[in-house]
């Protein structure tokens, strides 16, 4: 046996007990010390076999650190073959999750149970991946081809309970002693004399398969793949499941499994999966920091942001106050939270017991006295720089001490708003994202004089009302809407040049986008954009900058919201619409600037939107405004909906070549003009040393 794997002889039950903390991951050694187990109870007293893991999972999946280095024997194929060809009945014990190659490992045992508590789930999809090791060829056989389509291509786990009712789990062990109820099973099916229940014995009748329903579980899948392949690999193993053998259905799904291992797909997802968590951590902020403690908050304005905001912290129970400035303005906040639970509860996402418990949890006030005692206000008003130095002031003398007094801006001076306070150490950024119920980034925006303990705190909080957070340091936009700027000024730039507005989203969104820049700036309200760029003093005098969309505001087409932008929209459906007097409207105005438009492929559509978001990450690198490249990636991942199978635009960049990102800036530098196109100093640094941010991030972290 390893040092990780034990196996014991309890009376006629022999006990393998996988224990490799933190998650039981299936290493090299755990593989090779459950083969060990199973072979020498093959030899012994045993009747049964029990497999079970110490601590607080079962096996919850695959050693992901082993993917893109040489196998190392034994293969997991092999060990589940050893499981599954036992002489003895082999009984999964389950707590906690069994994940991925975890969950192979028990359907390769004849019978499993499990607590109640326990999940199970196969999440291959969510790294580009699909399960290597049988699970497209057993969760069919057992369960059905929709319900193995429908849990393999989401990767969302399901509970004992349910597994149960599909037959994924035999037994569903009452109590809280998983090991002795799962020995008193074992003994059940040993008295009663129980088949070696083999899954690989079972066969799908195709005939039961409504015909064409891998092609349209193929179509219906690629609408929202976004660039993902892992999908179509799914369906292609699951239709293998039906159609062959299971010894060749094995070969196919370890061939399409090997395929997406080395795709970049793949790679990109993986990314974001260590990205996201690098991201929670802050270089210098000790790990024993300690933190604050919250447990109430405040939400200064009731609008969406800050209805969606509060219902963040009551969906983990934690009381909040919503505060606005007169009756009227907060009852329409209350009824903004309101409705949008309710939406929840119509999709089946939450229980009406549930909304109204969390509704509960959240009152209204139009005093600030009311607010003395919370340990958290967040302020999330119009974008008025003087307006949130006011109220900070208010907060500064109506908040006790140690309270962290938050700011959601977007784009304003974090510093300039601590200076409005006698306490700036308390004074911190947490930039949620529209709607902010919804969506997992949050950017923390770290002050000059931000304390330790509150940037640890507020980072702990994010993770516990479930946002992935990324740190930033002050500068205007922080790093996700500094960077953005440059990708919406080409997107309008383009139309001029001779581009449609369908054919520069069509670029973006045939890439993975999911909404195009000109789409996403309709659904924001143009506006909006308008409003912000007249307070700017810092924009160039350039006649064509956001031409376009200064006009159509002038126009009244403010987007959606009054049916039409850069499209026309549908007033009851709100599908878009190319407009010919939007399009006929970019043509005059490009002949009255004397730009010759010109044809523009969907290369060229990418390389001008993205590589100004490369170019301004780059520099934000130089200046310190973020930690790590991967820190950007997480930022436009779960905040700006960059596809996952891109892995970010820094990893982008990476798998582009940083020579040729720079190259191209240039090009367009002499093409178009220095003040759009300078190329950042590190970018031209890393693509003439033959270097990708991820070496970059690298090297910083091991000199640091």
């Amino acid at each position: 046996m390893s040092q990780v794997v034990s196996y014991e002889l309890q009376a006629n039950i022999g006990i393998i007990t996988v224990n490799n903390p933190p998650v039981n991951a299936l290493a090299q050694v755990v593989r090779e010390g459950i083969l060990d187990a199973v072979n020498t109870a093959q030899k012994d007293a045993s009747e049964a076999i029990i497999l079970c893991c110490d601590g607080r999972t079962f096996i919850a999946g695959a050693d992901i650190t082993e993917f893109g280095k040489p196998p190392k024997e034994p293969g997991l194929p092999d060990v589940l073959t050893a499981i599954e060809n036992s002489t003895k009945p082999v009984v999964a014990a389950i707590h906690g999750t069994a994940l991925g190659g975890g969950f192979e490992v028990t359907l390769a045992c004849h019978y499993r149970c499990a607590v109640a508590s326990a999940k199970v789930g196969l999440p291959e999809v969510k790294l580009g991946l699909l399960p290597g090791a049988g699970g497209t060829q057993r969760v069919p056989r057992i369960a059905g081809v929709q319900a193995a389509l429908d849990m393999i291509t989401s990767g969302n786990p399901v509970s004992a309970q349910k597994a149960n009712n599909m037959g994924l789990v035999d037994e569903v062990v009452e109590g809280g002693d998983l090991l002795a109820g799962a020995i008193s099973y074992a003994k059940h099916l040993v008295e009663s004399g129980a088949p070696l229940k083999r899954i690989r014995d079972i066969t799908i009748d195709s005939s039961t398969i409504e015909a064409n329903f891998f092609e349209g579980a193929r179509k219906r899948l690629a609408k929202r793949a976004r660039g993902q392949i892992a999908q179509d690999r799914i369906v292609s193993c699951l239709q293998a499941a039906v159609e062959l053998p299971i010894d060749e259905g094995l070969i196919r799904e370890r061939e399409l499994f090997k395929e997406l291992v080395s795709s970049p797909e793949s790679a990109a997802m993986r990314h974001i999966f260590f990205a996201e968590r690098q991201a929670a951590k802050i270089k210098d902020l000790a790990k024993d920091t300690a933190l604050r403690p919250i447990k109430s908050v405040a939400i200064l304005g009731g609008g969406t942001m800050g209805g969606g905001i509060a219902m963040c912290f009551a969906n983990v129970g934690i009381p909040v106050i919503l505060v606005e400035i007169n009756d009227k303005a907060l009852e329409r906040g209350l009824g903004i939270v309101r409705k949008n639970y309710a939406i929840t509860v119509q999709k089946g996402k939450l229980p009406a017991d549930k909304m109204e418990q969390r509704i509960g949890l959240i009152s209204g006030t139009t005093d600030y006295g009311d607010i003395g005692d919370v340990d958290l206000v967040i302020e999330a008003v119009f974008e008025n720089l003087d307006l949130k130095k006011e109220i900070f002031a208010k907060l500064d003398a109506a908040c006790k001490p140690g309270a962290i007094l938050a700011t959601n801006t977007s784009y304003q001076d974090v510093d300039a708003i601590a200076e409005a306070t006698a306490r700036p150490e308390d004074v911190v950024g947490m930039h949620f994202f529209s709607p902010a119920n919804v969506m997992k980034l949050l950017e923390v925006v770290r002050g000059e004089k931000t304390a330790d303990d509150v940037l640890a705190t507020v980072m702990q909080i994010g993770k516990k009302i479930g946002k992935v957070c990324a740190l930033s340091r002050v500068c205007y936009g922080f790093i996700g809407n500094r960077m953005l700027g440059g990708y919406g000024r080409e997107a309008q730039m383009l139309l001029l040049d001779g581009c449609t507005p369908a054919q520069v989203d069509g670029a973006l969104e045939g890439f993975g986008m999911a909404m195009g820049p000109l789409a996403m700036s309709d659904l924001a309200g143009l506006d909006v954009g308008y409003k912000a760029r007249q307070g700017r003093t810092d924009l160039p005098d350039d006649p064509k900058l956001y031409r376009m969309g200064t006009m159509l505001v002038e126009m009244g087409r403010y987007g959606q919201k009054t049916g039409s932008g850069f499209y026309q929209y549908d007033p009851e459906t709100r599908r878009r619409m190319s407009d010919p007097e939007v399009e006929a409207l970019i043509k005059e105005e490009a002949d009255k600037l004397d730009v010759e438009q010109v044809h523009i492929s969907d290369d060229e559509i990418l390389a001008r939107c993205f590589y100004p978001l490369i170019n301004e990450g780059a520099k934000i690198l130089e200046e310190g405004i973020a930690q790590r490249a991967s820190d950007i990636d997480v930022v436009y991942i779960y905040g700006y909906a960059f596809p996952v199978a891109k892995g970010g635009p820094m990893h982008y960049a990476d798998s582009v070549g940083l020579k040729n990102v720079y190259e191209k800036i240039c090009e367009f530098r002499d093409k178009y003009g220095e003040q759009y196109w300078n190329p950042a100093p590190l970018l031209k640094q890393l693509a003439e040393e033959g270097k990708t941010f991820a070496q970059w991030d690298k090297e910083r972290s091991t000199a640091q």
